[in-house]
């Protein structure tokens, strides 16, 4: 009895195999196998929607991944005295490998108020640790004794201050680290300074990241990075670099039709 014969793949092309040996280098270079875990299939960003409070003492937690682990936290704080009170809100890491994307001033350390379609990346400035978004302070109102102002009352002076004081849909930029590698994220909040209260509140509208690791994400943006040489300029990696970090071992094992695929993109 006959046994029909065996059909094998067409020949694979010289270029696609020489990239793939490239490929397969670098993985094993790393400590992984090629048939090990995969990376992500292309440049991908994983967005979430939110709508969470921020309210008054209170601290709202971001998983960036949801791997069950804080990588970021908004902190509202609130106190008062007899004679004033204070508002204020941060935004802190979790863990010591974890910054958030900020500049100091007279030795104060603020988080960037981010516009859309600003690249984070590894030529940003991050902080070393917590960065203040706003505070607001109120000082005075009370009655005082021996006070020479009229009605025995000292005159109140309401101040909002830092980059995030009555802001809609700014970005907070995250570096961030995914066992051992380092990720860049956003997250989109809109806060409000009340002068009757004296309180900072905020809205965390949304938050994402970049999968592969070490790529810029920009801010706002809920998909993919589809131009390679944007990614090479802002990561200082040459365009060819970038192309491999964006394509994938799933689509360097489809063959030929899976390279084409690729270079359709």
């Amino acid at each position: 009895m006959r046994h029909p014969q065996r059909q094998t793949n067409p020949a694979i092309p010289r270029e696609f195999e020489q990239l793939l040996s490239r490929y397969a280098l670098a993985a094993a270079a790393a400590g992984v196998g090629i048939l090990g875990s995969s990376p992500p299939a292309e440049a991908e960003v994983v967005y979430t929607p939110a709508n969470q409070q921020i309210a008054p003492n209170t601290t709202i937690n971001i998983d960036l991944n949801h791997d069950g682990i804080t990588d970021f936290s908004l902190k509202d704080t609130f106190s008062t005295t007899f004679f004033s009170s204070f508002g204020r809100l941060s935004a802190l890491p979790a863990g010591q490998e974890n910054r958030i994307q900020g500049h100091t001033v007279s030795n104060r350390a603020y988080a960037s108020a981010l516009f859309s379609g600003a690249p984070v990346g590894p030529k940003g400035q991050f902080l070393p640790a917590s960065g203040e978004m706003a505070e607001l302070s109120f000082l005075g109102g009370a009655r005082h004794r021996g006070s020479h102002h009229p009605g025995g009352h000292h005159p109140a002076s309401v101040s909002c201050t830092a980059p995030w004081a009555n802001v809609t849909s700014r970005y907070l930029g995250f570096e961030f680290v995914i066992s051992g590698k380092v990720h860049f994220g956003w997250a989109r909040v809109n806060v409000s300074c009340s002068n009757q209260g004296s309180e900072v509140t905020g809205v965390l509208t949304g938050y994402a990241y970049e999968t592969i690791p070490n790529l810029p994400v920009i801010t706002g943006r809920q998909k993919g990075i589809e131009d390679v040489d944007n990614i090479s300029r802002e990561s200082g990696t040459s365009s060819g670099e970038a192309a491999v970090q964006a394509a994938s071992l799933g689509r360097l094992a489809q063959g030929a039709s899976g390279l084409t695929a690729w270079r359709s993109k």
